[in-house]
């Protein structure tokens, strides 16, 4: 496990700081409205790319993690052509849409459409991967991405427009999506688009709910910013995410173990779970605390201008405000691992919903108070919210499920148990694990829905697609807008 989770780790690095490092130089080229506009396609990918998990890459972690077989490579054919299928179905309306609009902003959708099936393809290849324990693969793919970027970027920044550098972004992905061909020796299918779907309707669905509820939240946030405040205001968020963006990092790392430690525990001493929730939260609490306090006392404004231009003298403003979002969502991530840990479909669901509703809410109700600061401080408040509804479908669930257990089981718990740690030695399907091949889904607890998550609660093994929660989001996703791969 060690070694999955070392590979995850260093590819969500690499992913993260080559995103910091783009922003960062988009931000140096282009004014605050220009970067506001690059900051709004940003969010749309984002939206997009959680769309493509949901039903082509989320799936394949979850039922095909194991050897890198007959089986595996018919089902990345698949997923992966399923991401291409919707990239091309995106790229079309986002063309479609930018020669409508027109202006700078239409024309940075236009370069959106072209490069998204590039920016879809190379994304499943990630995860395939890392569905088989080929971490490293997907580490030299990213690393491939980030070389490419380098010339793209620099001939961008001589034209500076905001198109140019979504077209040099975007398209040194497809770099990375050929070589990511070429490791796997496997060739998209497009064709098998409506039979992956069909076949994985049951997680699919649920998994383009979840994703897109928050990722959709952060965009309808982003555009009716921009609509109330200026676009200025979307590059001035945009920048003090940005800064918060390498703790962020380490909090998606965190992610690759968080869900099947939850789960051990839950094994092992089910009234323990939240005790362990509340501390996974407050651990990344008082990180983001700390990270916060580095930024405001430690680092000069100098560093600041430097990496942010003319966007840090407003962004700067920002980061007390982003630091307590964060504080706030490390706690509601904290109760989302152990509503994945206990299979409660329904109430994880649910509370993302309802998180993403306050989110938006507080996002535009502040942005019409106070500009940029204002929906920032309105994010804090939804956050804070959105973790209360979160502990309480948590309480809700483990008494679900401490009803389901028998007197032998309550009895075990009530004592501390002997029993090895099972879940560190079995396959985990999360970033590189290798389980048994899916059982029928079934019934976790009475009201949680027939669901994949319940059916491995039902057999002790936890069945989280952790990896699906890379570069965005979803992450720990603290709805800031930044696909960040969830990682990119």
């Amino acid at each position: 496990m060690a070694r999955r989770v070392s590979w995850g780790l260093g590819d969500q690095a690499v992913s993260s700081l080559t995103n910091f490092l783009v922003g960062v130089y988009v931000a140096r080229s282009l004014d605050a409205t220009s970067f506001g506009v690059f900051s709004l396609v940003w969010v749309t990918y984002g939206v997009l790319l959680n769309v493509s998990r949901g039903l082509g890459t989320d799936p394949l972690t979850v039922r095909h993690s194991g050897e890198p077989g007959p089986e595996w490579r018919e089902a990345v054919g698949r997923s992966s052509g399923t991401a291409l299928v919707l990239g091309i179905a995106g790229g079309l309306v986002g063309v479609v849409v930018g020669l409508l609009i027109g202006g700078s902003l239409g024309n940075a959708f236009v370069g959106l459409g072209i490069v998204l099936p590039a920016l879809l393809l190379q994304d499943s290849w990630r995860f395939a991967f890392f569905a088989v324990g080929r971490g490293q693969y997907a580490f030299v793919n990213d690393l491939v991405w980030a070389a490419a970027l380098v010339p793209g970027m620099v001939l961008a920044s001589h034209h500076h427009t905001v198109s140019g550098f979504v077209l040099a972004w975007g398209g040194s992905s497809a770099v990375a999506a050929i070589v990511g061909a070429a490791q796997a020796r496997i060739l998209p299918r497009p064709a098998a688009f409506r039979t992956w779907v069909r076949l994985h309707r049951d997680l699919g669905y649920r998994y383009l709910v979840e994703n897109v509820s928050t990722s959709g939240a952060s965009q309808l946030r982003a555009y009716g910013l921009g609509a109330i405040a200026g676009l200025a205001a979307v590059g001035t968020v945009r920048g003090a995410e940005l800064l918060i963006g390498p703790f962020l990092a380490v909090l998606m790392g965190l992610s690759l173990v968080s869900v099947p430690e939850a789960a051990r525990i839950l094994r092992r001493s089910p009234r323990r779970l939240p005790q362990f929730c509340l501390v996974l939260g407050s651990g990344q609490a008082l990180a983001a605390m700390l990270w916060g306090c580095v930024l405001l006392f430690v680092m000069p404004a100098s560093i600041g201008h430097y990496f942010l231009g003319d966007v840090w003298d407003e962004s700067s403003r920002l980061i007390v405000p982003i630091t307590a979002s964060v504080m706030s969502a490390s706690f509601l991530t904290g109760a989302a691992a152990g509503l994945r840990a206990l299979g409660a479909a329904r109430r994880s669901l649910r509370a993302q919903l309802v998180a993403a509703v306050l989110y938006l809410g507080g996002g535009l109700a502040g942005a019409a108070v106070g500009g940029a600061y204002g929906s920032a401080w309105g994010v804090v408040l939804a956050q804070l919210a959105g973790a209360g509804v979160a502990w309480w479908q948590l309480r809700d669930g483990l008494r679900d499920h401490m009803a389901g257990l028998g007197p032998t089981d309550r009895a075990q718990d009530a004592t501390p148990s002997a029993e090895p740690d099972a879940l560190l030695t079995e396959p985990i399907p999360t970033t590189g694990a290798r389980p048994a091949p899916a059982a029928a889904p079934t019934p976790a607890h009475p009201g949680d829905g027939a669901t994949d998550d319940a059916a491995a609660h039902a057999t002790g093994t936890p069945r989280i697609p952790v990896v699906a929660r890379l570069r965005t989001t979803t992450q720990p996703d603290t709805q800031s807008g930044s696909p960040e791969r969830s990682s990119r």
